[in-house]
């Protein structure tokens, strides 16, 4: 454990990958070369599908509000990158979270791929970017911070996975999110990532200024990402548990643990180990925005993700 960072590892679980089962739903894919240059496809999309995609980004971007002077705003994008209805619905109901949690009403985007969370963006690499870029032109770098929720699957070696059906595949490598995060200018920011294997982020995004959660180690799966679910594990013990509470960071991360470590038990999986960092300068922007965390604790919604079909 060094000065600039404290490190806990998590029994916190989440989402897995393509094509196996619920639990232990992973796909390698072996393009590692692609994945680190940003690779993203797009096939069989109507004409129209495109423009109602820019209609809808447009949109969303426009409505964001401006900074305040003064004030530690916190900017929420969040985004599921899979189609599958449960990220989408995830995404969804962790962009209202974490909006209230964190004050960032009128300044959260919220972006999905497939089904799920409704007529909103499309949860894609590129629009990720626009999002984020979007984001930045608004911040005040030195003041603001972004927080940024991701929910898909997951692989060793390229990161998060985007699928939307048979139309979009593509990947976002630790590498390709630390170099656009970096290169926006955006340093103040707590990263969230509900992926098996998520852990990989590790090394290249963690710093002094970042507060990072990953739902897994880098070399273990994390659970609860069955189509018809309402959450990952780590979505409903995190989001939609610990998060409604006004509880600080570190005790909501407490809770988490403990949620999911009953999970773990009771279905007999073996740990994900998430991982949580907070940058020693971090802890100053934390505390401005908990200052003003709501007092109230809001109702759970959706299935709990142990009861998955």
């Amino acid at each position: 454990m060094g000065a600039a960072r404290k490190r806990w590892g998590w029994g916190i679980l989440a989402a897995g990958l393509l094509g196996l089962s619920p639990l232990f739903a992973q796909r390698v894919d072996p393009n590692e070369e692609a994945a680190q240059k940003g690779f993203m496809t797009d096939v069989g999309r109507a004409p129209a599908w495109h423009l109602t995609q820019l209609k809808r980004m447009s949109a969303a971007i426009a409505a964001l509000k401006p900074q305040r002077p003064g004030v530690v705003d916190a900017y929420v994008v969040a985004v599921g990158l899979d189609s599958d209805p449960v990220f989408g619905r995830e995404a969804a109901e962790a962009a209202k979270v974490l909006s209230r949690r964190y004050d960032a009403e009128g300044r959260t985007l919220l972006l999905a791929a497939g089904g799920g969370a409704g007529p909103v963006p499309n949860g894609s690499p590129a629009n990720l970017q626009t999002a984020l870029a979007a984001v930045a032109g608004l911040m005040d770098a030195k003041e603001d911070v972004l927080l940024l929720y991701t929910t898909s699957h997951g692989a060793p070696k390229v990161g998060i996975v985007y699928k939307d059906g048979e139309n979009g595949y593509g990947y976002i490598a630790p590498k390709n999110l630390a170099a656009t995060l970096n290169g926006l200018g955006i340093h103040n920011r707590m990263v969230l990532i509900s992926a098996c294997y998520s852990g990989i982020f590790i090394p290249d995004l963690v710093d002094d200024d970042t507060v990072l959660i990953t739902a897994a180690s880098p070399v273990t799966t994390s659970f609860g990402c069955a189509p018809a679910n309402d959450w990952t594990f780590f979505g409903d013990a995190l989001i939609n548990n610990a998060f409604r509470a006004p509880a600080k960071l570190d005790e909501a991360m407490g809770q988490a643990l403990s949620l999911i470590g009953g999970w773990e038990r009771m279905r007999g999986l073996p740990a994900s180990n998430p991982q949580f960092f907070v940058g020693a300068r971090a802890r100053g922007w934390l505390t401005s925005l908990e200052a003003r965390t709501p007092v109230t604790t809001t109702p759970k919604v959706g299935r709990p993700a142990i009861e998955e079909k």
